[in-house]
């Protein structure tokens, strides 16, 4: 029997009972790596999979051993397929991906790209999405049997965010079904807000995002997203920094987390990462964690050395999430979430390399000393 949801806890649905930990829906895209030189001056790129929803459930599978599935779209072509054969080394389940016919140019549907510098000192990471028109931006209503996924098979967590929400006018329509369904069969809802915003420009801008994401807000459990989110967002001021966010008062942060959940009574949790980038190589890095009425902060990092910082606040997510769903409590989930976070940043690629015996020795302070 499906488990509810009691006062301002997680009351999670027993492993027994499901098929699924985790359920991420969300668009996965081919990122376009131009290693250490620059997009317009590459002569090769490296390929990874990545999609803000798709890469916290790939983190639960592959660095934590959760059972994960993704929700997604692809059209049917040798792009898709590629992307196939990434998410098959990266363990997600891809038994409710939706294929979609290809025409052939991409005038009815196609794949999304996603060109990315990593950054170097004084240069600041830069993305470019090519992503009009994709497959997953087309889902509408009716096309998930969503009952299958959390009542005939199980689902103990449903990951989705505010990547995924911007796409299209459809796809918040989507997600609120899905959160819908999942809420009627007792299924944990978190959602990352993942603020972009080249996604929302063309279609209202801030105001736009922060009326769909605060619509789908009365959905959530556990609301994820870091300074900027929660501002640009979901309309939330963090006092004392303005249009400037680069150096945050944590007081502050928890003021305004205060604000949002005596907005929201709905969200049981709140998990923000903390960065401050002093260049793109190197950052102080940090986590909060609001849970029950208190606080919980992670050890800091200062001055963590950054190769990749992309995926950085999806593998805290997904160890914040590997916390919560195996009753860790909040202060270990979230100084889980800050060290995979941390780890995931000194590799390429959108998702994580790292291990859990690697996690763990982050967050009992362990260094860099070799191995053997």
């Amino acid at each position: 029997m499906a488990a509810g949801k009691s006062g301002n806890s997680l009351v999670l649905r027993s492993k027994e009972e499901c098929k699924w930990d985790l359920v991420s829906l969300g668009e996965v895209m081919l990122r376009l790596d131009p290693g250490d030189v620059r997009v317009a001056t590459a002569r090769q790129f490296n390929v990874w999979e990545g999609g803000g929803e798709y890469n916290v459930a790939r983190g639960l599978r592959r660095c934590f051993g959760l059972k994960t599935a993704i929700v997604t779209a692809l059209a049917d072509n040798p792009v898709g397929r590629l992307l196939e054969d990434l998410m098959l080394q990266g363990g997600v389940d891809q038994s409710h991906v939706l294929w979609t016919r290809y025409d052939g140019v991409g005038r009815t549907t196609r794949n999304g790209l996603n060109f990315t510098e990593r950054g170097f000192g004084v240069r600041a990471a830069l993305g470019c999405s090519d992503r009009g028109n994709t497959a997953v931006s087309q889902l509408r209503p009716g096309q998930i049997d969503w009952d299958e996924i959390f009542g005939k098979e199980g689902a103990r967590w449903l990951h989705t965010g505010g990547i995924f929400c911007a796409l299209s006018e459809s796809t918040p329509e989507v997600a609120r079904e899905a959160m819908a369904a999942a809420r009627k069969h007792g299924t944990i809802i978190s959602y990352d807000l993942n603020y972009r915003d080249s996604l929302w420009k063309s279609i209202g801008g801030k105001e736009k995002a922060t009326a769909v994401n605060r619509e789908l807000a009365s959905y959530v459990d556990v609301m994820i997203g870091n300074e900027e989110d929660f501002t640009a967002a979901l309309g939330f001021e963090v006092e004392g920094t303005g249009d400037n966010l680069a150096e945050l008062d944590t007081g502050s942060f928890r003021r305004m987390i205060e604000k949002a959940v005596t907005t929201f009574p709905n969200f049981k949790a709140v998990g923000t990462t903390l960065r401050h980038a002093k260049t793109a190589s190197v950052n102080d890095w940090g986590a909060v964690c609001y849970y029950e009425g208190e606080f919980h902060e992670a050890r800091p990092m200062p001055d963590l050395e950054i190769f990749d910082r992309v995926g950085g606040g999806d593998s805290f997510a997904s160890g914040l999430i590997y916390g919560f769903l195996n009753e860790k409590g909040a202060d270990w989930a979230v100084n889980c979430g800050c060290a995979h976070g941390a780890l995931a940043m000194t590799t390429p690629g959108d998702t994580t390399m790292a291990t859990f015996d690697e996690v763990q020795r982050i967050m009992k302070g362990g260094g860099a000393r070799v191995q053997r």
